[in-house]
């Protein structure tokens, strides 16, 4: 697998992966740092982040099944370069990426917010 930065002409994927259309999919790439893993010649996941207030936030988490762990490398690196902290919200039914923030060494820090109405909890590194 390789990871490398998201770029316009693959909103068209990402909105595939998530569900969502094209242009949300496009701003999101001009919006946020945004990193896909390519295997096979097709994006198999990616991870969406920003940086504000010495905490890095994973805003979005999408792909096929066995990416995630090393999709939250990306934001991790980051952090770790500019000592910056990482919060990630899972949704309860996400349990991959739920073990895969456990595995990177994500702790729960408490109930997050509600999206489309369903619960989430909240992950929190202080010191990647």
């Amino acid at each position: 697998m390789e990871l490398r930065d998201a770029i316009e002409a693959d909103a068209g994927r990402l909105a595939s992966l998530t569900d969502t259309p094209r242009d949300v999919m496009r701003n999101l790439v001009h919006d946020r740092t945004v990193r896909v893993v390519e295997g096979d010649g097709d994006i198999q996941g990616f991870v969406s982040y920003d940086a504000r207030e010495q905490t890095v936030y994973i805003t979005q988490l999408e792909g096929e099944e066995g990416v995630f762990q090393e999709l939250l490398a990306e934001p991790l690196r980051f952090a770790q370069t500019e000592e910056m902290a990482v919060e990630l919200l899972v949704p309860e039914t996400e349990s991959e990426i739920r073990d895969a923030a456990a595995a990177a060494g994500f702790e729960r820090t408490g109930g997050g917010p509600r999206f489309d109405g369903e619960s989430t909890t909240r992950y929190r590194i202080d010191d990647p």
